[in-house]
């Protein structure tokens, strides 16, 4: 998990896939299919690489027009981070939803066995048991398997959505607080409150290429409900690097330290903060902690300086800046008083994001300046 594997997995996208992502991305050949997306999450996740050069990478390798669907895919992500910084009662909802369905699994058994065959793939639905099997043993699944599968957690096996969510944080390689979490809610018909997504017996055949047809889903459901929608709160005003030499904090929200607004001489030392996903499995472990060790490098001979220990006056008595960390494990592990840097693409998008997607995707042609 490096930012050279990133940049080369976008180069082989633009020369293979990209060209076909708009009528192929919502197709699912399988786990040892050549993939029908770009494949970039877990690399823009961490940002080993940036939404902007993602972004501007496709517009110059395919046009403006012919790059529409996949640049505001991308932007879908940039939209979930914001919409999380300004609603973020909704990753801590999700956390405490998911405690107490936790009790109730010990309190309820046949919500547990229901469960169990769930997160084991013995449900007996086509499809979704063996989404439920690549997730554990292969930390990734196409995003219109997360739709299905979510949908059918939700409405056809009635399993509480939070339980869900914890789910795919815990194994997916790509885990996003705000993806997913928003992702989730949306599925539910709580995100967009009185729309949700059904997963459809023919759209998963037609869209497996017919590999997989569920009998008996709900195809006629209620939204969820819930008493009180995440509140909005204003977001936090951007801050500035001090005058001076700083010390550099890096974390896994966002691991390409070479364009924060730091010069090379300005940082002199630099430290790592490891975060995790709750409960997160050994290799979504291991690709977070290669993730910061190959940011950690480059950032050692981007500002000519060694990394230190992340302990008790590592930063020898200087200011710590880090980049902005979003709602999530990192924002929650950062110590108080360190000044968060916001990137210019942030700056732009999030203001936008506070309501539906559609303020963004209007938005698209100006926050990227063509």
């Amino acid at each position: 998990m490096t930012r050279e594997a990133g940049l080369s997995g976008l180069d082989a996208f633009l020369a293979g896939q990209g060209p076909h992502y708009a009528a192929l991305r919502n197709t699912d050949r399988g786990r040892d299919a050549a993939p029908t997306t770009s494949a970039l999450s877990p690399f823009l996740r961490r940002r080993l690489i940036t939404e902007d050069e993602v972004v501007r990478a496709a517009i110059d390798a395919f046009g403006e027009q012919d790059a529409e669907k996949f640049v505001s895919e991308v932007f879908w992500r940039t939209y979930f981070k914001g919409h999380l910084e300004t609603h973020p009662q909704a990753w801590t909802g999700a956390l405490a939803g998911a405690a107490r369905a936790q009790g109730r699994l010990a309190a309820e058994p046949g919500l547990r066995r229901i469960y169990d065959q769930a997160v084991e793939g013995r449900t007996g639905i086509d499809g979704f048991d063996d989404w439920s099997r690549d997730l554990v043993e292969t930390g990734w699944l196409h995003n219109h398997a997360r739709m299905w599968f979510a949908s059918i957690w939700i409405f056809t096996l009635r399993l509480p959505w939070e339980l869900g969510a914890d789910f795919f944080m815990r194994n997916l390689i790509d885990g996003d607080p705000a993806s997913n979490t928003l992702s989730w809610r949306w599925v539910a018909g709580l995100h967009t409150r009185g729309k949700h997504y059904v997963a459809r017996r023919d759209n998963i055949r037609r869209f497996t290429d017919g590999r997989y047809d569920p009998q008996g889903l709900d195809e006629d459901p209620d939204c969820l409900e819930e008493a009180q929608p995440p509140r909005e709160a204003p977001l936090s005003r951007a801050e500035v690097p001090p005058s001076g030499t700083v010390a550099l904090l890096l974390h896994g929200d966002d691991l390409h330290p070479e364009t924060l607004p730091l010069g090379r001489g300005v940082v002199q030392r630099i430290a790592v903060l490891t975060a995790h996903a709750p409960d997160a499995v050994g290799r979504v472990r291991a690709a977070d902690e290669q993730a910061l060790e190959d940011a950690s490098r480059r950032a050692e001979a981007h500002f000519g300086c060694s990394a230190e220990p992340l302990g008790e006056g590592w930063n020898a008595g200087l200011p710590i800046v880090t980049a902005y960390a979003p709602v999530g494990p990192s924002a929650d592990a950062l110590p108080a008083g360190v000044i968060r840097l916001r990137r210019a693409w942030d700056e732009a998008a999030w203001p936008v994001s506070n309501r539906g997607y559609s303020r963004v995707r209007s938005a698209i042609p100006r926050l990227l300046g063509v």
